[in-house]
């Protein structure tokens, strides 16, 4: 461990998988940058194209020894001010299970396409729910909480967003709402969850750098989740 708080872990492994990532993206794409939770190149506000790297998903599943954890990795290439995600691939290496997506293909698991579950009722859906570390956050997602909880069949709290996205994106999850994630958290599963037919909607939280308030389900529970979100104020920035 190299550093723990209340709410969170941060491990060597970390720091170290990442090292393994970039350094094998580096032998194949020696012009791309990284931008990742364990640090980033300089260059990668300006850069035409990016990867975008979570090395453990769920590092406090992980170092805990619970089985839910992940490796996130998506490609965005600069369009304009804006950057766009071309690749999406998350691997749990627990289940060993793999989800893939690109820009113009379908969203697949383990080579299988996949698609979003067909539920139209709030009533029927599980959703799956994240809480960040501040106090902010918490603020607007425990109302959320207390909400939802009253109006559908389950609510989950699981500990890795990227595999909500993915479970989203093949249909275990009907949606997944949080306020407080960051960009190398969501970057490839929100690609997976758009191909496999769902919607991945992100708000950047002002003041705060890859920081966003996120809803992702199948396309047809936004609006009723939406209408309970909104009715709670969006959190701002807040010291680290």
């Amino acid at each position: 461990v190299n550093e723990a708080t209340q709410h969170d872990i941060k491990l060597d492994l970390d720091v170290r998988c990442q090292r393994l990532i970039t350094r094998q993206l580096a032998l194949e794409f020696p012009d791309i940058p990284v931008l990742g939770e364990e640090g980033c190149d300089a260059t990668i506000e300006e850069a035409a194209a990016r990867w975008v790297v979570d090395p453990i998903d769920g590092t406090v599943n992980y170092a805990h020894g619970i089985p839910h954890a992940c490796v996130s990795i998506a490609l965005q290439i600069r369009d304009r001010k804006r950057y766009k995600t071309l690749v999406g691939v998350v691997h749990d290496p627990f289940l060993d299970e793999t989800w893939t997506a690109t820009a113009t293909g379908p969203a697949r698991l383990n080579g299988r396409k996949i698609h979003v579950s067909p539920r139209t009722r709030l009533s029927e859906a599980v959703v799956s729910l994240g809480f960040a570390k501040s106090k902010e956050t918490l603020d607007r997602m425990l109302p959320v909480f207390g909400e939802l909880i009253h109006q559908v069949r389950k609510v989950r709290l699981m500990g890795s967003a990227a595999l909500a996205l993915t479970y989203v994106a093949d249909g275990r999850f009907d949606a997944y709402v949080e306020a407080g994630i960051r960009l190398w958290d969501v970057a490839a599963g929100g690609l997976i969850v758009q191909r496999a037919g769902g919607r991945f909607e992100i708000t950047p939280i002002a003041g705060e750098l890859y920081k966003y308030s996120l809803n992702a389900n199948n396309g047809h529970l936004h609006a009723p989740l939406k209408r309970i979100t909104d009715r709670f104020p969006a959190p701002t920035s807040s010291p680290s």
